[in-house]
């Protein structure tokens, strides 16, 4: 009877307290909510705002000592119902708490005043933990999703061109889904694929590796294919954090040497149930375009390479000039192969919210964009990203859940028509003939549009699932560990069918091919970590973390290629054809594991010193290497704490010296490089196919190791109204990981090791921020970003004696292109001259190339203006960039052939005692022509000012005013990418100078916000 009437005094319990829960709900949802209040409760609202009366968005609103609050919408808007007489509390980042009571009003509109020091606590993610801008010791830049939103780009790497000081990003190309090229602090390694940073989402390492496959998508995307970061969609990124020097990075021992990539997705707030969407339509254009040559100039250039040759008769294949074509054709070729419009269109929807113990977020997106290329092809993507965090109500226990989920179809002609476009004739025949079938004009050229025949396609997936549970055993002391799984799969195809020649060669399907290639990229981690914080007293506090990392990846790829089908209908069945090559079949493992470790000690808010360390195991290296250690020390003096700064300076709101010096190391070397290794061979023995051995044992094989030391000055005045940030950095790596020459008696040609070498990285960054306008209606503030850096190979024993020789410099950069030295033109024969270094009558490698010319930046950044007036807010960015690079005399062919040119060829030499800057033109059969013109290519005169101001983004939005009801809001805007570029480039795009890529497309959208 005793343990009945208990289990009834339980349940009691249990309904009281569900029907007291309930009534302490909001009263947002009025009807239901207004039966479980008082009778004296009212209906209270407003709007929040700063200084300057611009809206604040996301401000907590919550009734002082009770668990009832909400926060305002993206117009500054809140609504509660509450009693007459309660106190409301409103906190936001950057600003003052401010408590205001209600006082029987239903209207309380509040201004919020700025706090110089809440500025200074910005909670930045610096990985493993988090720290403030205040008291951060080591060099952490950050892009905000504010700033992520107002561009139309679909690869986070795009969001952050021009934004950051020390992180150089450039654009391989405009075609949908093709990368981004990122270089944080320079270039550190010797081999090309060994700088790439690394990219941890949401707790969890992403390779940034392409699973693409070079046969199959090389045409038409640069290196091997899509980018894997285009599976991470931008508007669901919360922000982005780059981690630079040795305090930063260190915690990531080996692979922190060439900078980490945070990026943080958005998370759901306590607060009502909010429904957002979010949809654009817009369109793109080539961004710029080469000045060639019309039909007349063209003409008069191939009549006179063809008299300086010494022909008194057209040959019969001079097609374009002997009459055959049509001389009074003129066809803008740029524009009929690569200017087309690009329509884009984005939709986006999510919902979140959540009480103090329960948020989460759920979002979904779908971005279609087609191409400027003539023909139907596009690009899709759709993503879904969803989270939920949940804390006790003690709050001893926490969890978080999210995944994030893309899959995108790429569906492209399988070549650039960037180069067809630039070098056919302007006088060349039309594309269709009468019947409408491609026009081959009697088989005198190479139609175009056969390579719309040939197809490439490529379906990609990428799963990203993070747990994190945590538990506070003490109020100072925690326990959390981080699980992690990414899946990448991609399959791609290249098709080439029969088609795409010429009818007259009678060639069928047995002449079609495909190129095949199916690969996934799985991974785990596990990251357990306790961290404490002992209570010792107000003016001495410390911080201590220690983890483990445990990583695995299982890394597939299998490529064929197959020809000789059936039928072209049949050309994507393998079994359809009637030979199948396997020209890769892979499947590598991975194995990480690490112990980390943070010790932070900040005394009287003003001295900190951070001490990270990693010990780092991988299966990458050899039996005598596979662990080693890595760490950093950084400091920081805030002097604008000191009572003599504050009595002498009072202006000055901020001033803090920080330096570190440390150990990072790199592990980007690939795998298995340290074994002997062998590869199936293509020749059979007794019917076998027999091994080909490829590589030496080197039980040797280690780390590369990179010191890194940065001073730096921040300094804040008038209430950080004007913050400039300064600092110098220096970092040296070595133990660099190459192929080492070895004697052709040895059967092989290197050997994977270690080599003696350095390379050394210096740089000055700058980054200022200014309020340059405040009042009640208008707002305007700067923020200007530059770096000079510095890059040189300080040692390389032995390089006389390397295959490096003709590549590098001691003393120099890495990026440099050793050429010859263009002495001008002869006035005589008309032909390029080059100066004779080893005086040895001949021009030849490697004794006459001995000049360079640096290709990486002098200088670059970008300068950000946000403006806002009443419901508008204009923002825009302008990129810069100091460099040379190569022109279009390194891409381009010999003006005289049969092929279109830039108009600045027509400056060539005629006749003797011209003073020009080209040679003579040439058909091909004058030799002394055609050999200067090789070598000119190779010289500096084929290097030339590369650098470029340009309208990276630009953003005008304008917030509605609420309509429908104080709970719906919405804005609409207009944005545009890559707008404008100012420069004197002799090419098309400055930003991959020397390429025939198709350059970065100009975009502009208008799409409407709406938030329920």
């Amino acid at each position: 009877m005793k343990n009945k009437y208990t289990r009834l005094k339980w349940i009691a319990v249990i309904i009281v307290t569900i029907i007291l829960y309930l009534s302490a709900e909001p009263a947002n949802a009025k009807n239901s909510a207004r039966a479980l209040t008082l009778p004296y409760q009212q209906e209270v609202s407003g709007i929040v705002s700063d200084p300057a009366g611009t809206p604040l968005p996301g401000v907590t609103v919550v009734v002082k000592g009770k668990n009832q609050g909400t926060t305002t919408d993206i117009n500054g808007r809140y609504s509660l119902t509450i009693g007459p007489e309660e106190i409301l509390v409103f906190s936001f980042i950057g600003f003052k708490t401010l408590e205001e009571p209600v006082n029987g009003r239903g209207d309380v509109w509040v201004e919020m005043e700025e706090d110089v020091n809440a500025l200074q606590e910005v909670v930045i993610n610096a990985g493993y933990y988090n720290t403030t801008e205040r008291e951060r010791t080591g060099n952490i830049s950050r892009v905000s999703a504010e700033e992520i939103e107002r561009q139309p780009v679909i690869n986070p790497l795009a969001a952050m061109q021009g934004r950051m000081s020390g992180v150089h990003i450039t654009q391989t190309t405009g075609v949908p889904g093709g990368g981004f090229d990122i270089q944080i602090r320079g270039r550190n390694s010797l081999r090309a694929d060994g700088n790439d940073p690394l990219y941890i989402v949401d707790g969890v390492p992403y390779s940034s590796q392409t699973l693409g496959s070079n046969q199959v998508s090389g045409l038409i995307l640069p290196g091997l294919g899509s980018s894997p970061l285009n599976n991470i969609n931008p508007l669901d990124i919360a922000s982005i954090e780059v981690l630079k020097d040795a305090d930063a990075t260190a915690i990531y021992g080996s692979r922190g040497a060439n900078g980490v990539v945070l990026i943080t997705t958005k998370r759901g707030k306590k607060g009502k149930v909010s429904l957002d969407i979010n949809a654009n339509i817009g369109f793109g254009k080539v961004t710029r375009t080469m000045d060639l040559m019309n039909t007349e100039q063209y003409l008069e250039m191939r009549r006179e390479a063809f008299a300086n040759d010494g022909f008194d008769e057209l040959p019969a294949n001079a097609y374009d000039i002997n009459g055959t074509w049509d001389a009074n054709r003129n066809t803008d070729w740029q524009e009929v192969l690569i200017g087309g419009t690009a329509e884009t269109s984005d939709v986006q929807a999510s919902l979140s919210g959540g009480n103090e113990q329960t948020q989460f977020l759920i979002s979904g997106t779908y971005h279609k964009e087609s191409t400027v290329f003539p023909g139907n092809y596009g690009y899709t993507r759709g993503a879904l990203n969803s989270n939920i965090n949940h804390r006790s109500t003690d709050d001893k226990f926490s969890i978080s859940f999210s995944t994030i989920y893309s899959s995108d179809e790429n569906d492209q002609i399988a070549n650039d028509l960037t180069r067809e476009s630039q070098l056919l004739p302007p006088n060349a025949p039309e594309l269709y003939s009468e019947d409408g079938s491609l026009n081959w004009e009697n088989s005198t050229w190479n139609n175009p549009l056969r390579l719309l025949e040939e197809s490439f396609v490529s379906n990609s997936n990428s799963l990203l699932a993070n747990t994190v549970l945590s538990y506070k055993v003490f109020s100072n002391l925690e326990i959390k560990s981080n699980f992690g799984f990414t899946r990448v799969g991609v399959k791609e195809t290249r098709t080439a069918p029969s088609t795409v020649f010429n009818p007259a060669f009678g060639l069928g399907s047995d002449y079609s091919s495909l190129f095949h290639n199916i690969s996934s990229n799985n991974s785990w981690i596990a990251e357990p970590q306790i961290s404490w914080k002992p209570a010792l007293n107000r003016n001495n506090s410390f911080n201590f973390l220690i983890g483990a990392t445990f990583q695995k990846q299982n890394l597939e790829q299998l490529v064929q290629f197959a020809n000789g089908f059936s039928s072209n209908n049949l050309i994507t069945n393998l079994s359809a054809a009637s030979r199948i090559s396997i020209l890769s079949n892979n499947k590598i493992e991975y194995a990480y594991q690490a112990v980390f470790g943070r010790i932070n000690y900040n005394h009287h808010q003003k001295y900190i010193v951070n001490l990270t360390g990693r010990r780092d195991g991988s299966s990458r290296f050899g039996p005598e290497n596979k662990f080693a250690n890595f760490g950093a020390i950084g400091a920081a003096w805030i002097f604008s704490e000191e009572k003599f700064i504050q009595e002498t300076l009072p202006f000055l709101s901020l001033g803090k010296i920080r330096t570190s010096y440390g150990l990072t190391g790199s592990d980007q070397i690939g795998d298995y490089q340290f074994l002997n290794t062998y590869s199936s061979g293509s020749q059979l023995y007794s019917g076998l196919t027999g091994l080909r051995p490829n590589r030496l044992f080197n039980p040797d094989f280690g780390w590369e190791k990179n010191l890194k030391f940065e001073a730096g000055l921040e300094l804040g005045f008038v209430k950080d109204k004007i913050f400039l940030s300064t600092s110098y950095f220096q970092n040296r790596s070595s133990n660099q990981l190459v192929g080492i020459p070895l004697p052709g008696t040895t059967g092989f040609s290197s050997v994977q090791s270690n080599l003696d070498a350095t390379v050394e990285n210096t740089g000055l960054e700058i980054s200022l921020r200014t309020v340059n306008f405040q009042n009640s209606t208008f707002y305007w503030n700067t923020n200007l970003n530059f770096t000079i850096p510095n890059n040189k190979l300080v040692s390389f024993p032995g390089i006389e004696g390397s295959t490096f020789v003709n590549q590098y410099i001691i003393g120099e950069p890495l990026d440099i292109r050793k050429v010859y030295n263009y002495t001008g033109i002869d006035p005589q024969t008309g032909v390029y001259q080059f100066e004779d270094v080893n005086d040895d009558g001949v021009i030849s490698a490697p004794g006459d190339l001995q000049s360079f010319v640096r290709t990486s930046p002098e200088f670059f950044g970008g300068i950000a203006n946000n403006l806002s007036y009443k419901n508008f807010e204009l923002d825009f960015l302008f990129q810069f960039v100091r460099q040379k690079g190569l022109n279009y005399i390194f891409s381009g062919p010999r003006p005289g052939t049969r092929n279109n040119q830039p108009v600045a060829v027509l400056d060539r030499w005629q006749q003797t005692g011209d003073n020009a800057s080209l040679q003579r033109y040439s058909n091909g059969t004058n030799r002394d022509a055609v050999n200067a013109y090789n070598l000119f290519r190779n010289s500096n005169g084929s290097l030339s000012d590369a650098s470029f101001i340009r309208l990276k983004n630009i953003s005008l939005t304008y917030k509605i005013p609420s309509f429908l009801g104080e709970s719906v809001s919405g804005s609409i805007y207009l944005r545009g990418q890559n707008l404008l570029t100012f420069t004197n480039y002799q090419g098309a795009d400055p930003e991959n100078g020397g390429t025939s890529r198709l350059p970065p497309l100009k975009i502009l959208t208008t799409g409407l916000q709406i938030s329920f």
